[in-house]
């Protein structure tokens, strides 16, 4: 074999190589990017009753810890991004991450794309509240046996004044009680009840709700834990 032919086939090699080498970085340049972890912001957001929605976005990274702009959409594969809400009687959230106040309370937001997901808690508050009342209606006083749970009428509910409108909200005010150890607040119950201690003696059970930079604080009612 001639040099040239030599030097002609070789370079026919070299050609070959890199035009496959060429094809197989292109295909791994547009394999779809795998989104590897989701960030929401604004994280936790707070949103009042009546006041202006709040758009959520998400942004995406992928296994090397690059940007990847998610769109929101249903199929939540590639760089599409799913929005979910865990109680739509607190906010409702559109398919573009649109959040809108319903009630006062809390509910779980989550973000989706592939195997990645990422949640926040939306807050709903009453805005311009003006005053905080315990019910039932006419309650001020009760007896609760010691070590027992208060029942019925004795189980206690928060209403909010705000625009000449009372709303219920039980579920987002903060417990208190005046002398710790006689009285606890079973939070998990609905209407909130009052458990009693074996520590005999009067306190008062009262309630506290955030407003803005507010903070307004209910009428107490007294409970007796009786020997």
């Amino acid at each position: 074999m001639s040099s040239a032919n030599h030097k002609l086939r070789l370079i026919g090699a070299v050609a070959t190589l890199a035009i496959l080498a060429t094809g197989v970085a292109c295909k791994g340049f547009f394999v779809n990017p795998t989104v590897t972890a989701i960030t929401i912001d604004p994280p936790n957001p707070t949103l009042s009753i009546g006041g202006a929605p709040v758009q959520l976005t998400a942004a995406g990274t992928d296994s090397n810890g690059n940007p990847l702009t998610l769109t929101a959409g249903t199929s939540c594969t590639g760089t599409t991004v799913c929005w979910s809400n865990s109680d739509p009687t607190i906010a409702t959230l559109s398919a573009g991450g649109l959040l809108t106040a319903v009630s006062a309370g809390t509910s779980t937001i989550t973000a989706a794309s592939g195997t990645a997901t990422a949640t926040t808690t939306a807050t709903v508050t009453l805005a311009n509240v003006t005053s905080i009342v315990l019910g039932p209606a006419g309650v001020t006083s009760f007896d609760l046996p010691e070590n027992s749970i208060a029942t019925g009428s004795q189980c206690l509910t928060a209403l909010a004044t705000a625009g000449g409108q009372q709303v219920d909200v039980t579920d987002s005010v903060t417990w208190q009680t005046g002398t710790p150890g006689i009285l606890t607040v079973e939070n998990a119950v609905d209407p909130m009840c009052v458990q009693s201690s074996s520590t005999p003696g009067p306190t008062t059970v009262y309630a506290q709700y955030v407003s803005g930079t507010n903070t307004i604080t209910s009428n107490s009612v007294t409970v007796t834990v009786t020997p």
